[in-house]
């Protein structure tokens, strides 16, 4: 809730006020897939927001079923070995999926992510210095955001192409 300042165009000596909630526990929690299409024409992006909530292994299921809703294809998820994504709920899911695969990467390896990318891009060009009111807005906010980039290709391309994900880079050109 607390936003991240960063410079601004005020004049010297007359900083922006910046009034925020402090001494709350509000939060906002989102969850983010960046995929590439089969034909390897176009990335796409799926994302579901909890507010004053958080993802667990449960949660992060019901995301993905939702994002796999209607895929035709096989699918390989690769992602980190973080608690919520493994566990019961995954197996099952992957037991009830066909063609859906888990490919885990390195323990602490933000680098290979491009979600890591989109979540850099969202909180420090996006979302510093907006002081939300409560985690409603914050929401709004976030799903906003989102949004916007969901069709820009560019944008989602840049994310894959910051990351040291080891994809032919001809596929993204």
């Amino acid at each position: 809730m607390a936003p991240l300042l960063r410079r601004s165009w005020a004049p010297r000596g007359q900083p922006p006020v910046s009034e925020e909630k402090t001494k709350h526990r509000e939060k906002v929690s989102v969850a983010a897939a960046i995929w590439l299409t089969p034909t390897r024409d176009r990335l796409g992006l799926a994302f579901q927001t909890l507010v004053n909530g958080y993802y667990n292994n449960e949660a992060v299921a019901d995301f993905l079923a939702a994002a796999l809703t209607g895929l035709k294809e096989s699918a390989i998820v690769i992602w980190d070995r973080g608690n919520m994504h493994r566990g019961p709920p995954l197996r099952q899911l992957i037991r009830a999926t066909p063609g859906l695969e888990f490919e885990p990467l390195p323990a602490q390896a933000p680098e290979y992510m491009p979600v890591e990318q989109l979540w850099t891009w969202l909180k420090y060009s996006q979302l510093c210095n907006f002081p939300p009111a409560d985690a409603v807005e914050l929401n709004g906010r976030v799903l906003k955001e989102l949004e916007a980039v969901r069709d820009d290709q560019g944008r989602l391309k840049s994310f894959f192409h910051a990351s040291d994900l080891p994809l032919p880079r001809t596929l993204l050109s």
